[in-house]
């Protein structure tokens, strides 16, 4: 059954769409902010959320599994460092601006950001 399982599927296999959130996930914690399409960003947003309130605590368990999510320790240093300026921020730490729609195929595009 399905219940409660709303997540987006961007048309693609399952390894195929972690691969693209973690890809995700990695150029905005190395980039600050990127540009991608409304629905991608809607479904990093809480993944990405959920590892800077991992990273505000920065300990080897924590420094370990944000290695395994994110890929690779510089990557997982950079997100402690950035967690670091969000100690007394309890959540809400992006922010997603919608741009207009893609000049290709007219889809709906944003920038997602770190507050």
């Amino acid at each position: 059954m399905r219940h409660g399982n709303h997540n987006r599927k961007f048309g693609r296999q399952t390894d195929e769409r972690r691969a693209l959130l973690k890809s995700l996930a990695r150029s905005l914690v190395l980039e600050g902010r990127i540009t991608t399409t409304e629905a991608k960003a809607k479904e990093i947003r809480p993944l990405v959320e959920k590892l800077v309130t991992r990273g505000k605590v920065d300990s080897v368990n924590n420094r370990r599994l944000l290695v395994a999510s994110l890929g690779d320790e510089t990557t997982a240093s950079k997100l402690i460092k950035t967690a670091e300026l969000y100690k007394e921020r309890d959540g809400g730490y992006l922010r997603i601006v919608k741009t207009g729609p893609r000049k290709g195929d007219a889809s709906p595009m944003a920038i997602i950001e770190f507050v």
